[in-house]
């Protein structure tokens, strides 16, 4: 994995281009923020200012078709994901509802085939309507197949609606802070972050199976004997304490807003990215724990040969 700051703060969000070579930040505030990378190496390409933005915007928008999904959000929209069809379109919002519509336009696109969400799509059509998600709905995320939909909300929870299941909603409530992020990382694993700094996976192989897996960060080292005399004594004035213990042992020092694919195919990523409050941005890598292929070959072989094995896995 590997840190990057760009003297901004806090990211709110960000996107990469279709190679991985330019990246955009949003700080909260009107600006967008563009750079460049040559063998990882950042280097600032300049900004634009919100009013150049919607310039370029609308002039955009005289090449783009405009449709309006007439349904009652009652609350503001605060994620979105497209299915891997390029038809359907999910959206979480603040009314505590997380929504799949399809965006099916007759005049310009061709007819899309049945999927799991349903087979009559036309245009606002609403396929999915969960509303008892138990907060706002901060991010969502289809898997590869596009048969499964997981969103997070602000009651610290994760949930999993499955299509090929009947649309069985499958929600797991976990004890750390909110998540602001979501990610489908290959079709049976996803990760989540947000208010706790740092990255975590969870598994869902079939409804009623969500499952943390394991926290994702890396700890930062201690720097105890680094701390010079006068720092030693400032801490002791100022905090009652000997130690500088305002670092968290995460990566990030704030919290992540957003995580998004780098590098590998929608059904194995290899690496993804997540922007944070402290203004920096992290590339994790994700790798596959072989121990789930393990465990049902050792499951086979004890029903076959009648023989215990006991597998220590750390």
């Amino acid at each position: 994995m590997s840190l990057h700051s760009f003297g901004l703060e806090p990211l709110s969000c960000h996107a990469w281009n279709k190679d991985r070579t330019r990246k955009s930040n949003c700080n909260h505030t009107k600006k967008c923020f563009f750079h460049q990378t040559l063998l990882f190496h950042y280097k600032m390409q300049g900004h634009a200012t919100f009013n150049s933005l919607l310039v370029f915007m609308s002039f955009i928008l005289l090449r783009w078709l405009s449709k309006h999904i007439k349904k009652a959000i009652r609350s503001t929209v605060l994620s979105l994901d497209w299915h891997p069809n390029n038809i359907l379109l999910a959206a979480g919002s603040a009314d505590l509802h997380c929504r799949v519509f399809s965006a099916y336009i007759k005049d310009i696109e061709d007819k899309p085939g049945p999927t799991a969400w349903g087979a009559k799509m036309p245009f606002g059509e609403c396929l999915l309507e969960h509303k008892e998600c138990g907060g706002w709905v901060h991010s969502v995320s289809f898997s590869p197949s596009g048969d499964q939909l997981a969103w997070v909300a602000h009651n610290s929870s994760i949930t999993v609606a499955d299509a090929a299941q009947g649309k069985e909603v499958t929600q797991l409530t976990t004890d750390l802070l909110p998540f602001l992020g979501v990610l489908f990382v290959n079709a049976t694993e996803i990760v989540a972050a947000g208010h706790n700094c740092c990255p975590y996976q969870f598994s869902y192989k079939a409804p009623n199976t969500l499952e943390f897996v394991k926290k994702l960060d890396i700890p930062k080292q201690t720097s105890k004997g680094s701390l010079s005399a006068m720092q030693h004594f400032r801490n002791l004035d100022k905090k009652a304490t000997e130690e500088d213990d305002n670092e968290l042992q995460t990566l990030h020092q704030n919290s992540i807003m957003q995580l998004c694919v780098v590098s590998g195919e929608r059904a194995k990523v290899e690496k993804y990215s997540s922007v944070g409050l402290d203004g920096a941005l992290v590339i994790w890598d994700f790798k596959v724990n072989m121990f789930n292929t393990v465990y049902k070959f050792c499951f086979v072989w004890v029903n076959l040969h009648q023989l215990i094995i006991y597998y220590h896995i750390k």
